[in-house]
């Protein structure tokens, strides 16, 4: 997989959620453009999040390509991110996009790469970008060795990687899902 500067997406389930954390930096060069930039999106009426790291424009491409084999597939992220990919490497204009994507529903989370991959976590914890690893190493101890929900553990772990990548920030954009069916008990 590439290494993308200039994000960090963060994916973490935990107790019957998953929480997909994103910073808001955008850095062209040495540069930082933007502070507040949003790269983590819900897709496929709500059901789906996808956080990417690369190069916005191809970001924005990819998360309508995806939304739309999302909408192909009824949802089916694990058939969407394969039919993706097999477009990401053979197609002229998207094989030259440069972005990483987790994409996460009730069922799955994924890494999604243009070089064909389709990865998912052993541990319920998955990053990507510059500040990644960072902010895997962060959540993954908060998860062995701490109570805090899937978001709280999402939120320090990026405020921990926007302290030590240069190309990530602490304007954190968060989204969440239920990963656990609602019972008719749950309902009242």
């Amino acid at each position: 997989m590439a290494m993308i500067k200039g994000t960090t997406i963060l994916a973490v389930k935990r107790a019957g959620k998953v929480t997909v954390a994103g910073d808001g930096q955008v850095t062209l060069d040495l540069t930082i453009m933007k502070h507040g930039a949003r790269k983590v999106r819900r897709l496929y009426h709500n059901q789906v999040i996808v956080g990417f790291a690369g190069a916005t424009a191809d970001a924005f491409t990819l998360f309508d390509r995806f939304d739309q084999k999302l909408e192909q597939h009824n949802g089916n992220l694990l058939r969407a991110a394969v039919e993706l990919t097999k477009d990401w490497r053979t197609d002229r204009v998207l094989r030259h996009l440069e972005a990483l994507m987790i994409a996460v529903s009730r069922d799955h989370a994924l890494i999604i790469s243009g070089s064909g991959d389709v990865i998912e976590s052993d541990d319920d914890v998955m990053a990507i970008g510059s500040g990644g690893a960072y902010a895997l190493a962060a959540a993954r101890a908060l998860v062995r060795h701490s109570d805090l929900t899937a978001k709280e553990i999402a939120t320090e772990a990026m405020k921990i990687a926007s302290e030590i990548c240069i190309y990530t920030n602490n304007n954190i954009t968060l989204e969440e899902l239920d990963t656990e069916e609602e019972t008719a008990e749950n309902k009242k």
